[in-house]
C-alpha cells in the first residue's frame, strides 16, 4: 500500500490562514481588554539599547610580528588582539622583507593603523605604532613584558569593552609625547559603535612617563567605590624615533637618551672583565709578595721595649751570713707554748 503525501495546495493554505487568524483575533481582543482597563490608548515607550548607532569611526588596527618572536610576545600580541575589537592580525612576516611591504599588508587587509612587533637576535624586541599609508610612526624598545597569562591579577573586564584613555600630564608639555598621544588615542581606542564592541566601559588604559619611558597598564574600574585593580598586560615603551611617514621617511624626533641593548650588552660585558683583571691583580701581586725572600733580623728593635732597669746591687760582697732576727723567734716561741698548754688541757693534767 502507498504511503498517504501531505496536500499541497488550497487545504493546506486554508490552514495556515486559519491559525493566523485566530492569532489576530486573540491580540485583538487583548489589546481590546487593555484599553477598557486603562480607559483610553497608552502607548509604552522602549529606548532603545545604546549600542544601536551608527558605525562611522571606521578605525581598524592591524596587529602582527616578524618571524623569530619567542612565547612571551605572542602572548602580549594576543593580549592586545583581546583588548581590542577593532584589530586584526595576520601571518608572520619574513625577516628578508623591507618594513614598507607593511604598508600594502595593511592595505590588503583594509587597516589604516598598524602595530608591528620586530624580533632581533631572539632577544631584542621592537615596537612600531604607525599611522598608514601617509604617517607618523614610532619605533620603540619594548622592556618589562608581562602578560596576562603570567601576571594573574585579580582584575577582570568584558571582552570587547570599551577602554578609557589615560594619558599622564607630561604629555600635553612636549610636542613629541603630544604626537604620541594622538597617535596611541586613534590606535587603542576602541571606535562607538563597532559591531564586535561592548556598549560598556569598565576598564582604563594608562599612559604614564617615569624615567623617561612609557609605562603602559589596564585597570578595572570597580562599581562600587570607582576603585581601581589592574588586569594586564603590562610592559614599558623606549621611545628609539618618530618618523614623518609610515615606517620610515624624514626622522622628527630622535630620542637623545635612548641607548640601544647592543651597547648595554657592552658595557656589562665591559665592567665584568674589568672586575675580572682587578681580580687577577690582587691575585698576582699576592702570589708575587709570597715568592719574595725574607730578610733576617739579627737584632729585633722590639725586644727592649718591655725591659725594666733593676735593683742596683752594693759592690762590697758579704762573705758572713746575716744574723737571725729575735722577733720570729719569740713568736715560734710563744706558739710552742700555747700548743702545750692546751694538750695539757685536752688530756685534763691542767
Amino acid at each position: 500500500m502507498a504511503a498517504a503525501k501531505r496536500k499541497r495546495g488550497s487545504e493546506a493554505a486554508g490552514e495556515r490562514k486559519t491559525k493566523k487568524e485566530k492569532r489576530t483575533e486573540n491580540e485583538g481582543e487583548e489589546g481590546n481588554t487593555d484599553t477598557e482597563r486603562g480607559g483610553g490608548s497608552t502607548e509604552i515607550t522602549v529606548p532603545p539599547p545604546v549600542s544601536v548607532g551608527k558605525w562611522k569611526n571606521k578605525e581598524r588596527v592591524l596587529v602582527f610580528s616578524s618571524r623569530g618572536i619567542n612565547f612571551r610576545t605572542r602572548h602580549l600580541m594576543q593580549d592586545l588582539k583581546t583588548m581590542m575589537p577593532h584589530s586584526k592580525a595576520d601571518t608572520k612576516m619574513d625577516r628578508k622583507d623591507k618594513l614598507f611591504v607593511v604598508n600594502e599588508v595593511c592595505e590588503i587587509k583594509n587597516c589604516n593603523k598598524c602595530i608591528f612587533f620586530e624580533a632581533k637576535k631572539n632577544m631584542d624586541l621592537y615596537m612600531w605604532v604607525s599611522n598608514v599609508p601617509h604617517g607618523p610612526s614610532a619605533k620603540f624598545l619594548v622592556q618589562n613584558v608581562h602578560t596576562l597569562a603570567e601576571l594573574k591579577m585579580t582584575g577582570n573586564c568584558l571582552k570587547g569593552s570599551r577602554p578609557l584613555l589615560s594619558f599622564d600630564p607630561k604629555f600635553d608639555k612636549e610636542p613629541h609625547y603630544a604626537l604620541l598621544k594622538e597617535l596611541f588615542t586613534q590606535t587603542f581606542s576602541t571606535p562607538q559603535y563597532h559591531p564586535k564592541s561592548q556598549p560598556f566601559v569598565d576598564h582604563v588604559l594608562t599612559f604614564t612617563i617615569a624615567d623617561k619611558r612609557i609605562w603602559f597598564r589596564n585597570y578595572q574600574i570597580i562599581e562600587e567605590d570607582a576603585s581601581l585593580v589592574e588586569i594586564g598586560p603590562r610592559f614599558v615603551l623606549n621611545l628609539i624615533k618618530i618618523f614623518q611617514g609610515s615606517f620610515g621617511g624624514p626622522t622628527l624626533y630622535e630620542n637623545p637618551h635612548f641607548q640601544s641593548p647592543n651597547m648595554c650588552r657592552r658595557l656589562m660585558r665591559m665592567e665584568k672583565a674589568a672586575r675580572q683583571k682587578e681580580r687577577q691583580m690582587v691575585k698576582e701581586i699576592r702570589l708575587e709578595k709570597r715568592k719574595e725572600v725574607k730578610e733576617v733580623l739579627t737584632e729585633d728593635v722590639t725586644d727592649d721595649v718591655f725591659v725594666t732597669p733593676a735593683e742596683e746591687k752594693p759592690k762590697e760582697v758579704e762573705h758572713e751570713a746575716p744574723r737571725p732576727s729575735k722577733s720570729k723567734k719569740k713568736k715560734k716561741l710563744k706558739l710552742t707554748e700555747l700548743k702545750k698548754r692546751t694538750l695539757l688541757k685536752r688530756k685534763g693534767l691542767r
